[in-house]
Parts: structure tokens; sequence; C-alpha cells
């Protein structure tokens, strides 16, 4: 079998490039796939051309059953780039990798004129166009599946970013009002941000509001105690507030030991707590 670039394929995408481009082009418009929402004809345009031009050179001098090659680097290179913007723009894994194998027909179209009736050299050309166009294409959703895990990575944590708020109620008090689930991930970005902001405000108090926590069960309770027994390593004691019948008829039904925590039923008992025990207090005025 004919693998280098050599072959008609080589050909076909080096002489006829102009009308292959048109005749692509074509092709991609009568997709379904086809996202013009996000990307103009002018666009899908330029895009064609690159990669054909692309495609040609690394087919000239590269292996075709093989687009790990150098030979093949900026073909990849150009489809990471377009896959990682699709992934950033909205299209689907689907519609990313149609761009590549929309290409199949215009190129099965002439390789059955340039063979004639030649079909063992047809059929070893379709085979081999095949198998590159699929590595290609599948290449290119592996590329978006890795930018859109990453975007949705980040997302998460700003997400845990800004459901760990840590504010400073008056001098010498901070709150952390807790909204949802409090799992590992979560209690380590809890426990860092509120160290952090004892650091920086030196606070005597730390209010831990978990009024918005659904749940409280035994491995919600161990969070809680650690985040209070970092903060007392930094010199903070904490109030745990929120404290509903519920929750502590849960606590008290598994068992656990807040030990010598103050709790509250409420953020605002807790604060009163706290200003008392700074030795500050709120006059009416």
């Amino acid at each position: 079998m004919r693998s280098k670039a050599t072959s008609k394929l080589a050909e076909i995408v080096q002489n006829e490039t102009r009308e292959l481009l048109e005749d692509w082009i074509k092709q991609q418009l009568t997709e379904n796939t086809l996202r013009l929402d996000l990307m103009n004809e002018r666009e899908l345009r330029e895009q064609s051309q690159q990669f054909l031009r692309a495609l040609g050179e690394a087919a000239q001098h590269g292996t075709l059953t093989d687009i790990k090659g150098p030979a093949w680097a900026a073909v990849r290179e150009l489809l990471e780039h377009m896959s990682s913007s699709h992934a950033t723009q909205g299209f689907t894994p689907s519609e990313t990798a149609a761009f590549v194998f929309s290409l199949k027909q215009p190129l099965f179209t002439r390789l059955r004129r340039v063979h004639g009736q030649d079909v063992d050299g047809l059929a070893d050309d379709i085979w081999q166009t095949t198998m590159l166009l699929d590595a290609l294409g599948l290449y290119s959703t592996e590329v978006y599946q890795k930018r859109r895990e990453g975007i949705i990575a980040r997302q998460q944590q700003e997400l845990l970013e800004l459901s760990t708020p840590v504010v400073q109620l008056w001098d010498d008090v901070l709150a952390l009002p807790l909204i949802g689930t409090l799992d590992s991930a979560r209690t380590q970005m809890v426990m860092e941000n509120l160290l952090q902001r004892i650091v920086e405000t030196g606070s005597a108090i730390a209010i831990i509001d978990i009024t918005g926590v659904p749940l409280v069960d035994t491995l919600v309770a161990q969070h809680l105690l650690k985040t209070v027994a970092a903060a007392r390593l930094m010199g903070a004691e904490c109030i745990i507030s929120g404290i509903r019948p519920q929750i502590a008829q849960t606590i008290v039904h598994l068992g656990v030991s807040l030990g010598d925590v103050t709790t509250k039923a409420t953020l605002a008992d807790a604060f009163a707590v706290a200003l008392q025990r700074t030795g500050q207090r709120l006059q009416k005025c």
C-alpha cells in the first residue's frame, strides 16, 4: 500500500486546491453541523484555506498513516487552535469534528476521477484518505474535550471561590457564610480563605454560618471541626451559627461532638457573642 504523499491524494490537494476548496466550502454550507451563527462564511473560507494548505504540505512530506510525525506538526497546531476556539465559542464536539470529516466527499470525488479504471489504486487511496481524515477529526475532538475540561475546571474553581466569601463584620470579627454542600474540596477552599483573612485582618473571632448548608452529617461536622482547629492555630476562635433544630437533632443522633465550639441558632446571636468577647458593643442612637 502507498503511504507516502506521492499518492493521488497529495497530487489533488496540491494541484486542485482552488477547485477543491470551493467544493469543500459548498459541502460545509450544506451540512447541518455548520454554525453560521458562530462563524461567518468568510471565517469558514479562511479556516478551510489554511487547513488545505497545511494538509497539502504535510501530505507531500509525511506519512499519511501517522499524523503524529513531525511533518504533521502544522496541521496539528492548526486543529488545536481551531478546536480550542470552538470550545470557547459554543461549538459542540460533533460540529468541531465535522469540519474535517466534510472534506471526505470532495476528495473521494476527485480520487475516483483521477484513478479511472484503477480499482485497486482507488481503493487504496480512499482507505488511506479515510484513515487520515478520521484520525485528524478525532484529534480535533480530543483537543476540544481537553479544552472544555479545562474551562469547566476553571469555572468550578471560580464558583468555589465565589461561594466561600469571608467578610469582615466588625473590628476583629469575620463571618464566613456557607451555602450548599460542604465536601472535602470545598472545605480546603474554605479553610484557606478563612486563614488568609485571619492573617490579613488579625481578627480574633470568626463566625461560620451554616444556615445555607442543607445537610449536616458526620463528614460535614468533621470538615467544620477541621476548619475550627485550623483557625485556632492562627489565634482566632470560631463560632458556628445557623444550628437549626433539625441539624441539632441530627448531630446528637450521629453522636458527633463539637467539643467546646460555641454554637448559635442565628448569625445575629453569634455576632452578639463575638462583640461581647472582643469587648465591643452596639449602641442605639
